[in-house]
């Protein structure tokens, strides 16, 4: 399976998308190649598992209804193998779906029926978040027992690492240049997300929850009405 479209002069960022609706994986992978994507397409878990571990893409537009097994279960295979950011397709307009999505390393999500210029700025903040990431000077920060390692982007606590997902890393690094100072969950969602939409809070709390277990439940103190603050000692 190989990626398809963007700039002949400069290699493109590759996006592989996942849904067994052909109609719209192909809607969708017209509109990011239009943007300037190289896109591949999948139409079922195993086969976007065994695309994502070939092509190794740059971001995963993911739906969660697939054959084989769902996205959620591809989500969990490709984190695995190599933490790639995930934004999560889903008809279901259950909370508890979305945030089960999130949790299992997706960093974002949209509910069909979805626009395809909205689809494509969610792409595009997902990966001016990774080129912020990639531009930072090498640094370690340590917090406590808490160590990250900026550059190869790798924590530990305690002397044992923990395998956190992109998104998980970068809230965790936003959190860690302030210890103990309180962050609040728009200014998060903005820095990290590029979202200036407070309604997508839940997303911030989901993944603190990942990172409370990853790390320890004593790690991100919640202020309540406000936000989060790092509290490693």
């Amino acid at each position: 399976m190989e990626f398809s479209g963007g700039s002949a002069a400069s290699p493109a960022r590759r996006v592989l998308v996942v849904d067994d609706e052909v109609t719209i994986a192909e809607s969708v992978a017209a509109r990011l190649r239009a943007e300037g994507f190289a896109v591949a397409v999948a139409h079922d878990g195993p086969g976007a598992v065994a695309a994502a571990a070939a092509g190794e893409p740059d971001l995963v537009v993911l739906d969660v209804m697939l054959p084989g097994f769902d996205g959620l279960e591809v989500c969990r295979r490709i984190q695995a193998d190599r933490p790639v950011p995930v934004l999560m397709l889903t008809a279901r307009t259950d909370e508890t779906d979305q945030l089960v999505g999130l949790g299992v390393g997706a960093d974002d999500y949209l509910t069909k029926p979805f626009s395809m210029r909205v689809l494509a700025a969610r792409v595009h903040a997902l990966m001016r978040r990774v080129d912020r990431a990639a531009e930072r000077d090498a640094s370690t920060i340590v917090v406590g027992d808490l160590r990250i390692d900026l550059d190869e982007r790798r924590v530990w606590r305690g002397g044992t690492e923990a395998r956190l997902t992109p998104l998980e890393f970068e809230l965790l690094a936003r959190l860690a240049h302030r210890p103990r100072a309180v962050l609040g969950r728009e200014r998060l969602l903005e820095d990290i997300w590029d979202w200036s939409d407070a309604a997508g809070t839940r997303a911030v709390d989901s993944h603190i929850k990942a990172l409370r277990r990853k790390l320890g439940a004593d790690l991100i103190r919640t202020v309540h009405g406000v936000g989060y603050a790092l509290d490693a000692r």
